[in-house]
């Protein structure tokens, strides 16, 4: 197993190409196939409080595991095909957080950093 973007990204990528599904596999269709996980990763702690949820991880963690799972596939997959290169874009936004949200500002809030 790795855990290497790049490697990964190719092995989502050769999946898709086995089976010809690139042509279905558009930016629009990829954004909304990402929403539509995320709302099925969503389900499993809706309406769900504080202290049900870790019982509900334990219950369900294969579960939830592959919600988490199909939303990265699709987020590889989507970023790769628009030419993005998934751990420089992650890297760049983190180094933008870093500046929005200062640790002597934000330490123990939960204030946007508009707010901060």
């Amino acid at each position: 197993m790795s855990d290497s973007i790049a490697e990964l990204t190719a092995q989502i990528q050769a999946f898709v190409d086995a089976r010809e599904w690139r042509k279905y596999h558009n930016a629009k269709d990829l954004a909304v196939a990402i929403s539509a996980e995320a709302g099925e990763l969503m389900q499993h702690f809706v309406w769900q409080q504080d202290d049900q949820i870790e019982a509900r991880v334990r219950s369900r963690r294969d579960e939830i595991a592959s919600e988490i799972a199909d939303v990265g596939i699709l987020l590889f997959e989507m970023a790769d095909n628009l030419g993005f290169k998934l751990g420089e874009v992650i890297e760049a936004k983190i180094a933008n957080n870093e500046i929005r949200y200062p640790v002597e500002k934000s330490r123990g809030n939960n204030l946007k950093y508009s707010e901060l």
